[in-house]
C-alpha cells in the first residue's frame, strides 16, 4: 500500500512577505496556480492535496506553527524576536530586508544617564536591547504611529523598524543606533520536522534556492 501524507501546510504573512514567498516557491518548482484568484479566501489547497497555504497576520504565524496547525511558517524576524519560543527557526530567506533602530529628535542625548522613556511597537526587542547595554528605561507600548512619540514629548526616543528612513525624516527624526538586521525567516513546528519527511525535504529545497549566506541590509 502506498504511503500517504497529510498536506504540507505553510502559514504565510499576508502582504509583501506573502508575495515574495510565492515568488520563491515558484522558483523552487511549486505550481501555485491554485492561488491565482485569491478573492477573500485565506486557505488554499493544491489540486493534488499535497500543499496547503494559510494567509494570516504576522504575529499569528508563530501561533499556528507553535500549535501544529501549520508545519512551516514564513514571517519577519521582528515577529520572532517578540515571540521567540515554540518553534524552530530554520532559514533566512533574505528578503523583506530592514532593521531595528533607535531614533529620536535632535534634542535626544543617547549618553544622558537619566532614565529614558522609549516608545515602541516591540517592547521585548526594546527592553532586551537596553538591558544588554545596562540601561534602565521605561518602555511605552504603542500600536499606531510611533514616530510622533518623541515629537510630542511622550517618549525620549523610539525603537522601530526602518526600511528607507523616509518616514523618520518626514517626522523630524534621525537614527541614533542600529540594533539588528531583519529579514523574512522560515520557521518549522518541532514535531512536524521530526515526523513528516516532506517538511525536511521542503526546507532543503528552499535552502537550495536562497542559499545560506546572509544578504546584508544597507
Amino acid at each position: 500500500m502506498a504511503m500517504t501524507y497529510s498536506p504540507l501546510t505553510i502559514a504565510l504573512t499576508k502582504g509583501r512577505i506573502e508575495k515574495e514567498t510565492e515568488h520563491l516557491l515558484t522558483r523552487a518548482g511549486f505550481d501555485l496556480e491554485f492561488m491565482a484568484d485569491k478573492g477573500r479566501n485565506l486557505i488554499f489547497e493544491s489540486p493534488d492535496q499535497q500543499l496547503r497555504i494559510l494567509l494570516v497576520k504576522a504575529p499569528d504565524v508563530t501561533t499556528y506553527v507553535r500549535h501544529g496547525v501549520a508545519d512551516l511558517g514564513v514571517v519577519g524576524k521582528d515577529v520572532l524576536m517578540e515571540h521567540p519560543t515554540g518553534y524552530l527557526e530554520m532559514l533566512d530567506l533574505n528578503f523583506g530586508l530592514c532593521k531595528f533602530s533607535v531614533a529620536s529628535t535632535e534634542a535626544y542625548n543617547p549618553n544622558d544617564h537619566k532614565r529614558k522613556r522609549i516608545a515602541t511597537k516591540y517592547p521585548t526587542v526594546a527592553r532586551d536591547h537596553f538591558n544588554r547595554k545596562g540601561e534602565d528605561v521605561e518602555i511605552i507600548s504603542i500600536q499606531g504611529s510611533v514616530e510622533i512619540a518623541p515629537v510630542i514629548g511622550l517618549a525620549d526616543a523610539i525603537v522601530d523598524i526602518v526600511e528607507t528612513g523616509h518616514t523618520l525624516v518626514a517626522n523630524g527624526l534621525s537614527i541614533y543606533e542600529d540594533i539588528c538586521r531583519i529579514s523574512a525567516r522560515l520557521i518549522v513546528n518541532k514535531a512536524a520536522l521530526k515526523n513528516k519527511p516532506q517538511v525536511l525535504s521542503f526546507i532543503r529545497q528552499m535552502e537550495g534556492i536562497v542559499g545560506t549566506e546572509e544578504v546584508p541590509f544597507k
